[in-house]
């Protein structure tokens, strides 16, 4: 038996035009799964579902743009997959957002509760939507990509942190409510990965030699190295873990 074998699953990932999400879905599918693409354009997500459906072969990966902050756009997402690809085993809650950096003493309401609502309850909507047809079959891999920032405080993104702390306990709770079930749900927590969302961090040679000198592994990581334990969490290799938040900073928060 191949633990990581995904043929015949289907998996929606939000945020999968470009860095973990995009390269979450590429391992998806090299391991067998038809991956929905999905951001807020469209034309984004039809080039990286092209570049996958070239790799994979046709039909392998659908393109359906949505913006997390839209629940109407999200549903219509679960329904045309369901549609054209006539369910959905996998989820992977990827998209979020920052717009704003600084301390929490200076953030308005409205940036407070953009953080809250497309970090948090898009993926309770999300789940609220697909959860029933995996309890129905009595099986599912629901996987939300938090952040180490959620175990940590900080004087710049502390709102966001706030927010992917809360993203750890909605996977606990699901965890428990949807286990009886044996739909699993875990978190991801990245740490400094080289994508777009972190080129701050990571294209600074000050920051990056005073990060690189206490870094365990010496190096930020890259988003292969996330997309590797979205497989796991997703497939059989998996199958006994639940509620989990699985770290993935190269050893930074010990």
């Amino acid at each position: 038996m191949n633990l990581f074998d995904l043929s015949g699953k289907v998996a929606v990932i939000t945020g999968s035009t470009k860095g973990i999400g995009k390269a979450a879905a590429e391992a998806l599918a090299e391991h067998g799964a038809k991956v929905v693409i999905s951001s807020r354009k469209q034309d984004a997500c039809d080039e990286v579902a092209a570049e996958i459906n070239a790799r994979f072969g046709d039909g392998t990966a659908i393109a359906i743009a949505a913006s997390i902050s839209d629940k109407d756009a999200l549903q219509a997402l679960v329904d045309e997959t369901r549609a054209l690809f006539g369910r959905i085993d996998i989820l992977v809650c990827n998209a979020a957002s920052n717009p704003y950096y600084g301390p929490l003493a200076g953030i308005s309401d409205d940036q407070f509760r953009k953080i809250l609502d497309n970090n948090i309850l898009a993926n309770h909507w999300l789940v609220q939507m697909i959860a029933p047809e995996m309890r129905e079959r009595r099986d599912g891999s629901i996987i939300i990509v938090s952040s180490i920032g959620g175990l940590r405080g900080s004087p710049m993104i502390g709102a966001y942190n706030v927010s992917k702390a809360a993203d750890m306990q909605l996977a606990r709770n699901l965890a428990v409510e949807l286990g009886p079930d044996n739909v699993r749900v875990n978190c991801i927590a990245p740490g400094v990965i080289k994508t777009d969302f972190a080129r701050a961090l990571w294209e600074d040679p000050d920051r990056v030699k005073a990060m690189h000198s206490v870094l365990p592994l010496r190096r930020f990581g890259e988003v292969e190295d996330v997309a590797g334990a979205v497989v796991f969490l997703a497939s059989r290799a998996g199958a006994y873990i639940t509620g989990q938040s699985i770290v993935i900073d190269g050893g930074t928060t010990i």
